[in-house]
């Protein structure tokens, strides 16, 4: 007899993702593009968490929204939770003791992971999409060390569209801005074995920098499929051969 456990309204989609309040577009690669995932998620607005007060007001006020749309996730079924932005490692702390689950509300909470990979004196780099705004504190609540090398898109099509919330952006603009950015950090800091994507909306163009710099690089895409990869994990069936047909036994 298989026994299955109940004790949640829905099913199947484990990874529960908290969104800003934003009009700008996603492509296919984004983190709010649903057809990014090979996996369900489910999102949540935390309605009047706009990126200009995310990134440049250190999500100010926002604190129990976020803690809200965390329990709505969870009591929907959520085994794991995220946020699409980076700049939320401020709330990293605050988030997870209010909740009973996992949570990673920022990719830079993968620098000390990348870095206890990386060997000799190599050291993995930030990428973010405002350089000017992004300070210790930030790097300190996802316990990054503070003399990590960071680049940013700061002033480019990708910084100025996604911070003030506009509707139109130029792609391929924006895969050239992060292809120098990249390339500017990689050449202007030693020892830098990997680059971690601080911004949600950078995964698009991870094949780029990864091409270019020629070192791996982690997003938020790599931190959710890592997350996913432990609340369902892939089961292996194994099928049990006639040992008459075994290749070890001819």
């Amino acid at each position: 007899m298989t026994v299955e456990y109940g004790g949640k309204n829905i099913y199947g989609a484990t990874i529960g993702i908290m969104m800003l309040d934003t009009q700008f577009p996603r492509i296919k690669g984004d983190i709010a593009n649903a057809t990014t995932w090979q996996f369900p998620v489910q999102y949540r607005i935390v309605k009047g968490a706009s990126p200009d007060l995310v990134v440049r007001h250190k999500a100010k006020g926002l604190l129990d929204k976020f803690i809200f749309a965390a329990k709505d996730l969870i009591d929907h079924g959520a085994d794991a939770l995220t946020t699409n932005c980076g700049f939320l490692s401020l709330i990293q702390d605050e988030v997870r003791t209010a909740v009973g689950v996992p949570v990673a509300t920022s990719s830079l909470l993968q620098v000390p992971m990348v870095n206890a990979m990386l060997g000799g004196d190599l050291r993995a780099a930030i990428l973010t999409i405002s350089k000017a705004h992004l300070t210790e504190e930030h790097l300190r609540c996802a316990g990054v060390p503070i003399d990590t090398p960071i680049g940013g898109t700061d002033g480019g099509e990708f910084s100025k569209v996604i911070l003030d919330d506009l509707p139109e952006m130029d792609f391929e603009k924006c895969r050239a801005e992060h292809i120098d950015a990249s390339a500017d950090l990689v050449r202007n800091n030693n020892n830098i074995g990997a680059i971690v994507l601080e911004c949600t909306n950078m995964a698009p163009y991870a094949a780029d920098i990864r091409k270019v710099t020629q070192v791996p690089i982690y997003s938020i895409y790599s931190l959710i499929c890592w997350l996913q990869a432990g609340t369902a994990p892939r089961r292996f069936e194994h099928k049990l051969e006639d040992p008459r047909f075994s290749f070890a036994n001819s």
